[in-house]
């Protein structure tokens, strides 16, 4: 299987062209990968462009791919976002990693009010470019042609307002309604909401509630923040068709 990379100018090649890998992604080609000449890689934009090709030089500053195949990949019909509240650890950010892979649209890091770690100022933009790194390596590791976005910090307020154009389902273990049974059926987008480990307190539940949003539950077992989201994803995809 080709190795895949992300070249935000990649949208503008067409087949017989060369692009430049730089920066970063020269440094994981050359030095990390250790692609050769003419090794076969693909190339995204991360908007739907999906390159095939060779490598026609190989130096730590810059890899030279020539495209052989060019094709522009739809984007989902109905998006899949994921809110995902800040968590200790690296808890969050293997549910980030774990989502992007199994092909979300967007994460929203949410500062739940029960949530352990704090965006607050500077760590608010610092955090967001973590999780965008994150967001990236997972998306070249699925080879995504679509690179998901990571919003900014979201408050409990700022997601129940989104239950007036999307879906919102919360993710709540004493739901009456399991995830299985919900009709999906529509054009909505779906947001999916997961808790801190100390879960979602009960006057945030009430005010997603209050906006429409709707409380499911993934079995009879409690999920770990790390795991739930994924799982959640998991089912979603297969019943939207997705996978």
């Amino acid at each position: 299987m080709a190795l895949h990379f992300i070249e935000e100018r990649a949208g503008e090649a067409r087949v017989g062209d060369t692009i430049a890998l730089t920066g970063g992604e020269a440094h994981h080609a050359s030095a990390v990968r250790r692609v050769r000449v003419g090794e076969a890689v693909s190339v995204t934009d991360g908007h739907g462009t999906w390159l095939d090709g060779e490598c026609e030089s190989v130096a730590p500053r810059e890899v030279r791919v020539r495209v052989t195949a060019r094709r522009d990949v739809a984007a989902p019909r109905r998006r899949v976002a994921l809110a995902q509240a800040l968590a200790k650890g690296d808890r969050d950010e293997l549910a980030v990693q774990a989502a992007t892979e199994l092909g979300v649209d967007e994460v929203v890091p949410w500062q739940a009010a029960r949530s352990v770690s704090r965006w607050e100022g500077a760590k608010a933009e610092k955090g967001r470019a973590r999780w965008a790194a994150i967001v990236r390596e997972a998306a070249k590791q699925a080879h995504r042609a679509w690179l998901p976005r990571v919003s900014p910090v979201a408050t409990t307020a700022a997601l129940a307002a989104r239950a007036q154009e999307e879906l919102v389902l919360v993710l709540d273990p004493d739901a009456p309604t399991p995830l299985t049974s919900l009709e999906l059926a529509g054009e909505r987008s779906i947001l999916l909401l997961v808790g801190p480990e100390g879960g979602i307190a009960p006057e945030e539940l009430g005010r997603l509630a209050d906006a429409g949003a709707t409380a499911v539950r993934l079995g009879d077992t409690v999920l770990r923040t790390s795991t739930a989201g994924p799982a959640a994803l998991t089912l979603v995809n297969a019943r939207l068709g997705r996978w």
